[in-house]
Formats: structure tokens, C-alpha cells, sequence
């Protein structure tokens, strides 16, 4: 043997490398690889459970947007209605108001033109007594000559008066 090669030794070497190489791939490389492949196809099933669950909020966000405009569309009409309802509750107030105001003037205008008759009435009959008692006093203490006397003196009197102012 030229160079102290050994042909079986290598041969034996050989023999060992592909036995080791063997038990490592059974022991070593298929395990790992069998966990790889779990592992991928465990990302691959989250994910597409990731893109079914986004799918599924987004469809829920876009009918939540929805009600949630619908019902501020109802809020909003039920404002309105409200506001309606308010103004025509007030006009009918205030309506109700002034029928009162104007019956409570007219009894007051009707009241006061009773009293109004009422004192022109009794002052008519005390101006009437008033002249009966004058009329009296006339007649009874002085003659007509002297009443007349006397009231045509008053009545000059208040005309001169009235001609010096």
C-alpha cells in the first residue's frame, strides 16, 4: 500500500459516515422537520383565521356604522317632532293666553263702565238733591227778587272774573 492508504479503513470510515449520516436523519431531521411544517401550517391556519376574523369586524363595524347612522337619523327626527311639538304647544299657549288677557280686559272695560255709569248716576242724584237743597234754602230764606238778585251778581261776578284773567 502505497502511502499507508488502507482501502478497507476507508471503505469502514465510509461505512460509518453513511450509517451516522442515517440515524442523524431519522433521529434528527425528519422530527424537526415534521415540527417545521406543523409550525408553518399553524401560522398559515392563524392567519387565515386573522383574515376571517378581520373580514368578520369589518363587516360588523360597517353594520354598526350603519345603525348607528340610522339611529342618529331617528334622533334626529324625534328632535324635530319634538320641536314641532313644542312650537305648537306654545302657539296654543300663547293662543290661550291672549283669548285670556282679552276677557279679562273686556270684564275690566265692562266693570269699569258700570262703575263709570254707577258714579254718573249718583252723581246726577246728588246734584239733583244738592240743587233741591239749594232750591230749598232759596225759597225758603230769601224772596225770588233777592234769589234772582243774587244769582245774577254770582253770574256777573264769574263773567268779570272770567274777562280780567
Amino acid at each position: 500500500m502505497p502511502l499507508n492508504i488502507d482501502v478497507q479503513q476507508i471503505l469502514l470510515h465510509l461505512l460509518n459516515f453513511v450509517l451516522l449520516f442515517g440515524i442523524l436523519y431519522f433521529l434528527l431531521y425528519s422530527p424537526v422537520k415534521k415540527f417545521m411544517n406543523s409550525r408553518t401550517e399553524q401560522y398559515k391556519e392563524a392567519d387565515e383565521k386573522v383574515k376571517t376574523d378581520l373580514e368578520a369586524a369589518e363587516a360588523a363595524r360597517t353594520e354598526y356604522e350603519s345603525r348607528l347612522a340610522a339611529a342618529r337619523t331617528e334622533i334626529e327626527n324625534e328632535r324635530q317632532a319634538a320641536r314641532r311639538s313644542i312650537s305648537e304647544q306654545s302657539a296654543k299657549t300663547i293662543d290661550t293666553a291672549k283669548r285670556e288677557a282679552a276677557r279679562i280686559i273686556n270684564d275690566a272695560n265692562k266693570k269699569a263702565e258700570n262703575d263709570r255709569n254707577r258714579i254718573i248716576e249718583k252723581a246726577s242724584e246728588d246734584i239733583a238733591d244738592m240743587v233741591a237743597e239749594a232750591t230749598e234754602k232759596i225759597v225758603v230764606n230769601s224772596s225770588a227778587s233777592e234769589s234772582y238778585d243774587s244769582f245774577l251778581k254770582a253770574a256777573l261776578g264769574d263773567n268779570k272774573n272770567e274777562r280780567s284773567e
